[in-house]
């Protein structure tokens, strides 16, 4: 069975996602946060998911953690390594050495890269809104796109529009995660609308 290792920092709703609907097809290894007090680490715990904390405030610097992080994610083999919302820019370190990383990213890049996409999406004239899966590398939100997903706006509130964007978060990225591992999943069109 292939494995993956999913990254995470805050609530976990994509880790749970992902690991609820490739149960049985994907052994998650490991879920790994930076942050201590991540609801995700009761998500992950809840569904039987080793978690390795490593808090990044307890180190010097973004490549010291980086380097905590690289080993951590090896000692696992993971076919892939999953972010989910992980709230790190990484350095060289992280890129060089783990180089069959993806990210999910909650506008259509290269539109509205790095933090708070959501409400800079919202807050602009597109007419259409979505997420990017993409490989991770050396820039910000800037690796290779893999697969993306999108709706046409109505005059949501950004409440509405964030719900829609996490539902094409939750249907795109375990599609894709299988597509990667050439893992069957009950095929549906990978650019589904809201």
């Amino acid at each position: 069975m292939k494995k993956i290792v999913i990254l995470f920092s805050g609530n976990g709703s994509n880790l749970e996602n992902i690991a609820k609907k490739l149960h049985g097809k994907v052994e998650v290894a490991a879920a790994i946060t930076n942050n201590p007090q991540a609801y995700g680490i009761q998500r992950a715990k809840r569904l039987g998911i080793p978690i390795e904390i490593i808090d990044h405030r307890e180190f010097p610097s973004r490549e010291s953690f980086d380097e905590v992080l690289v080993q951590t994610i090896k000692q696992y083999n993971p076919d892939l390594v999953v972010m989910a919302g992980f709230m790190r820019i990484l350095s060289p370190i992280f890129t060089k050495n783990i180089k069959n990383a993806i990210n999910i990213h909650p506008s259509l890049l290269p539109l509205f890269k790095g933090a708070k996409a959501i409400e800079k999406s919202y807050a602009s004239d597109m007419k259409v809104a979505g997420v990017t899966v993409h490989w991770v590398n050396d820039e910000l939100d800037g690796g290779k796109i893999i697969d993306q997903a999108c709706f046409h706006r109505e005059d949501e509130s950004l409440e509405e529009f964030a719900a829609k964007i996490h539902e094409l978060e939750y249907n795109l990225y375990p599609r894709v995660i299988a597509n990667l591992l050439d893992i069957s999943l009950q095929k549906a069109s990978l650019s589904q609308e809201v």
